[in-house]
């Protein structure tokens, strides 16, 4: 399985979409609240290339970017082979 982070904000409901299409997945993921912890927000637009707004979502690493990002590649039928870690890069 990949490793899957995600920068959410308890208020949001693209977080709130995001985190529950990747649950029907049955991924996990590491969930980083950038409100409760708001050091780690500048952490998160570096990696994001600039992008402040949450989610912001990443997998082995890699920036997928934020919920349409991710409902395109489950719509392309991209997401299920990066979610099993055998996706290209």
């Amino acid at each position: 399985m990949a490793t899957i982070e995600i920068y959410t904000s308890p208020t949001c409901g693209y977080c709130h979409a995001a985190k529950r299409l990747l649950a029907q997945k049955g991924a996990s993921y590491t969930e980083v609240d950038v409100v409760r912890d708001p050091s780690r927000r500048p952490e998160m637009m570096k990696r994001a290339n600039g992008r402040h707004t949450v989610p912001q979502i990443f997998i082995d690493g890699r920036h997928v970017g934020g919920c349409d990002d991710l409902y395109a590649l489950e719509e392309a039928g991209k997401l299920d082979p990066m979610l099993a870690g055998t996706a290209p890069a």
